[in-house]
């Protein structure tokens, strides 16, 4: 890593972004951000109030009609995919900046926090090139009296909330897509890790976006933010990223204007291990879907249920893998597990442990904090959990494995789909055939076959149940911020 770290601190913009402008907060508040390693305040932002996300939304309704020529929805598509294209080579090009940011903010391990980069940067990639090819349809009508053409249209201005474990790719993921539709917007980061948001805001403009497209509204208050805009008529719709409460409560905001809404929700993800498995292959992938982001993710494997005949060789080499990660500052040489975001976080994983041993777990590794001043868990592994520990039935969101038992293939299943989650799911065997059986059997919109990690910009990303509903990335993903018009013509043969 070559960047100095308080040259980048400064470049970070610390106010908000409003119209194209960066502002101090209505009434002068701020609130700190802290580095989740050190417990040290790394910089303090201004605290957005009820007064200023209404002012972003209004930056946002002015740009929707006044930006280019005859407003953005108006722009050629192809001036929208240069933009997104600038954007991607410039966020490519500051790469080491977005991950010594991402690490400092978040504290995952500084490798990782490139891979975030390529990966949140790729999302500028694809949605500049489906940008011109957002296509509607034409059909003569089947009665010959008509002929019909539709058009996708922007939906119109969208509040973007974004969640603190992937600050750069929930970024992009959403601003994207609604970049390439034509859409305007205001976006609410996390709390927690709002300084990848704002030089991302930084860069978007730096790449020609025009003032107002994009409005940024930090803030330590997520109601202050999302109560009033979306009280307001003028928004056409709401993308958000996080718990499923919270989803909840905006779902029940957003029926009073009938919004359209993009929800991705929480995950209690099962990780399928049949007896034909390759197990070294498995081992290999539950290190990827558990300890990818510090087990961190909504995607996070959950719950390994391994076939009876393996489970205690798996265990064992899991358990082994795990107890050799490097744990400390993601900045720090050889880190390869950081600290959890903050101080609750971590008290929630001692809770879990303490919650699974009570009722008959036993600690295979981990299972305790790490050392140091930072919010630190040893990556942990669980075996002879009963099914009504909190870690079979909670999102655990952090580094802890437990590993259930199964018999035949379809209490497999059925121990897969005890969850009233439906995001991801894992499965590793060599048959082809059970393969299919298991998407027909698993209730997830994700399922990833011998791999750990299946999250892509080309690959639509998103729920069933209470993970929740619509698609981000792909060629879904620019369809959440369009709607669909409906052109009927007078048939040219009528009389």
């Amino acid at each position: 890593m070559t960047v100095d770290v308080k040259e980048l601190l400064a470049k970070v913009p610390t106010g908000l972004l409003i119209g194209g402008q960066w502002r101090d907060a209505s009434n002068g508040e701020s609130f700190d951000v802290e580095n989740p390693a050190t417990g040290e305040v790394i910089a303090t932002l201004a605290s957005a109030t009820e007064e200023d996300a209404l002012a972003a939304l209004d930056a946002a309704c002015r740009a929707e009609k006044e930006a280019g020529e005859h407003g953005w929805a108006a722009t050629p598509p192809r001036e929208r995919a240069e933009i997104l294209r600038r954007a991607f080579e410039l966020v490519t090009e500051r790469a080491e900046e977005f991950a010594t940011l991402m690490t400092l903010e978040m504290g995952k391990p500084y490798a990782e926090a490139l891979g975030e980069v390529k990966y949140g940067a790729e999302f500028l990639r694809w949605f500049a090139e489906e940008t011109p090819r957002h296509y509607g349809r034409s059909l003569d009508m089947p009665e010959g009296t008509l002929r019909m053409i539709t058009r996708r249209k922007p939906v119109g201005p969208c509040l973007l909330i974004t969640p603190w474990n992937f600050p750069l790719a929930m970024g992009t993921r959403k601003v994207a897509p609604a970049i390439a539709a034509g859409c305007t917007m205001v976006l609410k980061p996390a709390r927690l890790t709002p300084l990848t948001s704002q030089y991302f805001a930084q860069t978007m403009l730096d790449a020609g976006l025009p003032a107002g497209v994009l409005n940024v509204v930090s803030s330590k208050s997520a109601a202050a933010i999302s109560e009033p805009i979306m009280s307001d008529s003028r928004l056409r719709k709401v993308s958000f990223t996080g718990s499923t409460p919270v989803g909840k409560d905006l779902l029940k905001k957003a029926a009073e204007n009938v919004l359209r809404t993009s929800m991705e929700l929480g995950g209690n993800a099962p990780f399928l291990v049949f007896e034909d498995a390759d197990i070294d292959q498995a081992v290999a992938g539950a290190m990827a879907a558990k300890m990818r982001n510090i087990g961190e993710a909504c995607t996070a494997a959950n719950r390994f249920i391994v076939h009876e005949s393996l489970a205690e060789e798996f265990s064992q080499k899991f358990a082994e893998k795990m107890g050799e990660l490097k744990v400390g500052n993601g900045l720090d040489e050889g880190v390869t597990c950081g600290p959890l975001v903050e101080k609750k976080a971590q008290d929630s994983m001692v809770a879990l442990v303490e919650d699974a041993v009570a009722k008959g777990a036993r600690v295979l590794t981990g299972g305790e904090k790490g050392e140091g001043a930072g919010y630190f868990f040893k990556p942990t592994v669980l075996v002879d959990v009963p099914l009504d520990a909190r870690v079979a039935r909670e999102e655990i969101f952090g580094p802890i494995a437990p590993i259930f038992t199964f018999k035949d293939e379809y209490e497999a299943y059925e121990l897969a789909n005890d969850t009233e989650y439906g995001l991801a799911s894992y499965v590793y065997t060599e048959s082809i055939d059970r393969l299919y059986r298991a998407s027909d059997h698993l209730e997830f919109g994700i399922m990833g076959f011998n791999a750990g990690v299946v999250s892509n910009a080309a690959a639509p990303f998103g729920g069933v149940k209470q993970s929740g509903m619509g698609r981000e990335g792909a060629a879904e993903g620019i369809d959440e911020y369009s709607s669909i018009q409906y052109i009927g013509l007078r048939d040219p043969y009528a009389n």
